[in-house]
């Protein structure tokens, strides 16, 4: 027998009892119902009663309701089929374009964690330009890596992700994948129509789980993403740019889960399971020995504090940090990057050079000396300076003028005609100021 009956009904929480033939852990069992509703079974209570949550939502099911075993989890298509596609948590096209529902298309288990060879080959470290001077220059994008762009709400997370996207979409280099997590559907469509517009579709794949949607589903589209990624990866060979947007949102949607299953939050308020949440999905945003993920992650922080448990939790999976801030979008500065905040672990001699690093250390250095004369200047104004401060100071608001730009992808609302530097007009562009 692979049927049981819902005993229980909690929101988006539904028990079923089984007689024999226990479900698995992540198997989809289906209602006996008109929208055969699907269910994702979350955990066991006991020897015959399975915890699952109402992935659409459907508020028709009822206590005594049979349902049935697939012996399956979730399975999303996979391989070329999705280029160009805009698909949800359950791999469902969302864009008006037809099913992906042919037999030929292969289908992917989304919880099924590919498994790694044990060879492991060092390879030399290969910089990707983006175009964007603040972020070659401060947070150089590396192959295989993982960036953070952190920052309040509105101070230009997504806009800066979307030209990312564009600049390397029009590059036709590798793949990119986005994932837009809970965000705004308003913003999803934008990039979608900025995308088709371009005619740069060709070289991406969209998930989205946004605000509209239940938790469930909002916390499972990052999964479908990354399963979706590292098929590319594995199966054929390909270098990933992968887009999440927005991380701290997977945070808050496993969080809700973690409410309406009654778990006692941890410390902080999140969900018991957030280290583990967090390093299993961050694991499988990485390298392996036939293709690479280059991860690039928007971490919205809740009331601009950038010491939130969540926040700090996945700045640790990270190896460079870009933070927005308010105080530098109020000064009219696009993009609005904390230049003194925003670090890489990957500004390194031995990966960017001795030329760029030691810019970057006398570029640092001359930031810094601003933040501490501003207070003096406030005082006493900038013409008491010694003329050596005088100097610095003039050159490292020539450096913030500098790092601002134009983005292509807000040609329409701004009228400012887009810039893409490449890294060597960046380097020249900072020694002609500081020299």
């Amino acid at each position: 027998m692979n049927q049981g009956v819902i005993r229980y009904l909690k929101d988006l929480v539904i028990k079923v009892e089984f007689d024999e033939n226990i479900p698995e852990l992540n198997e989809i069992l289906l209602a006996d119902n008109e929208a055969h509703t699907p269910l994702l079974v979350d955990s066991l209570e006991d020897g015959r009663t399975v915890v699952c949550l109402n992935i659409s939502g459907d508020r028709s099911l009822q206590k005594g309701v049979v349902v049935t075993r697939t012996g399956k989890s979730i399975e999303i298509p996979a391989g070329d089929a999705l280029i160009g596609r805009v698909l949800d948590a359950l791999g469902r096209p969302i864009d008006g374009l037809p099913a992906l529902d042919d037999p030929a298309i292969l289908r992917r288990d989304i919880f099924k964690i590919p498994a790694r060879g044990n060879s492991f080959t060092a390879t030399k470290p290969e910089i990707l330009e983006t175009g964007i001077k603040v972020i070659d220059f401060f947070a150089p994008f590396v192959k295989g890596r993982k960036i953070g762009i952190i920052g309040g709400a509105g101070v230009g997370k997504t806009v800066l992700t979307m030209e990312l996207i564009y600049n390397v979409a029009k590059s036709g280099s590798g793949l990119s994948f986005f994932a837009g997590i809970g965000e705004r559907i308003r913003e999803g469509h934008e990039l979608y129509e900025t995308l088709k517009e371009r005619d740069l579709l060709k070289n991406t794949c969209m998930f989205f789980g946004q605000m509209d949607q239940n938790p469930v589903q909002r916390a499972l589209v990052a999964i479908s993403a990354v399963s979706s990624a590292e098929y590319f990866r594995d199966e054929q060979g390909k270098d990933i740019l992968f887009f999440a947007d927005n991380m701290y949102r997977y945070v808050q949607a496993r969080n809700e889960v973690s409410t309406i299953l009654d778990q006692i939050p941890a410390e902080g308020g999140y969900e018991p399971t957030i280290f583990s949440d967090v390093k299993v999905l961050q694991d499988r945003l990485s390298s392996s020995d036939k293709g690479s993920i280059t991860a690039v992650q928007t971490i919205y922080v809740p009331a601009d504090d950038l010491s939130d448990p969540a926040v700090q939790m996945i700045q640790h999976e990270l190896d460079s940090i870009i933070v927005l801030s308010r105080q530098v979008a109020e000064q009219g500065i696009r993009p609005a990057v904390d230049l003194i905040r925003t670090t890489s672990s990957l500004l390194s001699p031995d990966i960017v050079g001795d030329r760029h690093y030691v810019l970057s250390v006398q570029v640092q250095s001359l930031l810094q000396k601003y933040e501490s004369l501003k207070g003096i200047i406030a005082i006493i104004g900038e013409n008491e300076l010694s003329p050596t401060d005088r100097a610095e100071y003039a050159k490292a608001k020539k450096l913030i003028k500098y790092f601002s730009q134009n983005l292509n992808v807000v040609e329409d609302q701004t009228a400012q005609k887009g810039e893409t530097y490449t890294r060597e007009e960046t380097l020249k562009g900072v020694e002609e100021i500081i020299v």
